[in-house]
């Protein structure tokens, strides 16, 4: 390589050193929240991040909301209230969600007096 050619490649290889180093590191704007790379799920017609929210009747909730189901309540996000009949006697039951609300409640379900 010829001298000229040396000092050309030193000084393209500086600039570009320069300019690279010039602009810093990216900065994100205070009070947002990256949403790239992050899970967004639709809920009706509006988006939602399920580790912070839930879709419940068409509506985005927070994880942590509760809901009254006799005189127990249950996360709506992780949990359902049943209906549960024994022979003439009505109760509620907490389930696992998706669980199915007709099966006898197990060890895992709540049972819940009618009274709230």
């Amino acid at each position: 390589m010829t001298p000229r050619r040396c000092v050309l490649a030193i000084s393209a290889t500086l600039c570009l050193l320069t300019l690279l180093h010039s602009h810093g590191a990216p900065v994100s704007p205070t009070g947002s929240h990256l949403l790239l790379c992050q899970s967004h799920t639709r809920c009706g017609d509006k988006f939602y991040d399920p580790q912070q929210h839930c879709c419940y009747d068409d509506a985005v909730v927070p994880l942590g909301r509760t809901r009254k189901c006799g005189n127990c309540t249950f996360r709506i996000c992780f949990e359902q209230c049943c209906l549960w009949q024994l022979l003439s006697q009505q109760a509620f039951v907490v389930k696992v969600k998706g669980q199915n609300c007709s099966l006898a409640p197990s060890l895992d379900d709540r049972v819940c007096s009618s009274v709230s």
